[in-house]
Parts: structure tokens; sequence; C-alpha cells
């Protein structure tokens, strides 16, 4: 008997992990965040397989239905506890994409040396991630100079001119 619950309860983990793993293309039709979702299934499989063979194993004397019984009482909390966390993912704001219009305005450094007629590389603070860009300028600019964007081009290039003047060499 407790074998039989154990396997049970290694369905229930089984088609958890295949939802994970394979997520929309596993569903079977059920959508996630509903009582019926494959998550919420295989949460109440788990659930009453798991429990089920603890209640068998430390009560042997009292049999399969009292067994069965204590499956289905932990595995509606369970399934319901899933469904709730399951929704709560799915609704959970997160922030814009960011775009290439983001980026007028933002400040980096140069990292590799931007030559007058010509695209160099810079370092940009954008929304709390360091991202590497290529960079023109309407002049050279050295590697380490502080810039700030004026344009975007295009989505991985920007048009930049120096925070500070740049005086160009006496050599």
């Amino acid at each position: 008997m407790t074998s039989i619950f154990l396997v049970i309860g290694g369905i229930g983990l089984a088609l958890l992990v295949l939802s994970l793993l394979l997520g929309d293309v596993f569903d079977l039709g059920m959508h996630a965040g509903g009582p019926f979702s494959l998550a919420a299934v295989s949460a109440f499989i788990g659930g009453f397989g798991f429990t089920g063979t603890v209640v068998a194993t430390l009560l042997p004397d009292l049999g399969a239905v009292v067994a069965a019984g204590a499956g289905v009482v932990a595995a509606i909390p369970t399934t319901w506890l899933t469904v709730r966390l399951s929704r709560a993912l799915m609704r959970m704001r997160t922030d814009p994409t960011l775009t290439r219009h983001d980026l007028v305005g933002s400040t980096g450094v140069v990292v590799t040396p931007i030559p007058r007629d010509g695209y160099g590389e810079v370092r940009l603070r954008a929304a709390g991630q360091q991202i590497k860009f290529n960079a023109r300028a309407g002049q050279a600019i050295p590697v380490g100079a502080e810039v700030f964007v004026i344009d975007t081009p295009s989505e991985t290039s920007v048009l930049v001119e120096p925070t500070e003047a740049i005086l160009p060499d006496a050599g």
C-alpha cells in the first residue's frame, strides 16, 4: 500500500517537473492559474500520494482508506496554495522593456576610442545594467572619457558628446 501512494506522489512530482521544463507544450489544454491547471493537478496528485505514503507508513494498522483520506485532506490546501502562487506569479508586474529611446540622456564611458568619422564603443548604465554600445561622435574621443548620449540612430549604436572639453593631442 505504501508503494502505491509513493508511485502516485511520484507521478504528481513528474508532472510538475514536466510542466516546468516543457511549459506550454505540456499543458494539455490546462491553463496556468486555474484550479485545473497542470501545476494544480500535479500538486494535488503529489500531495495526495506523498501524504498517503507518510500516513500508511506511520499508521499501517489504519488502512488505505484513512491514508487516502489524509492524502485528500493534505492535497486540498496544497492545491489551493499552488493555484494562488501561480496566479500571483502570472500577474506580477515587471519593468518595461528598455528601448533605444530610453538611452538618450544617459551617461557612460568610452571603452574603445571613438575616431572622428568612425565608430568606437561606450559602456552605458541603463536600467541598472552596464551595457556596451557602438558609438559615434562629432569629434575624436579617447578611452576613459565620460560621454553623454544625444541620439540613438539604431538599436545598437548611439551618438555621444563628451561631458568635458577634449583637447586635441599636441603630438
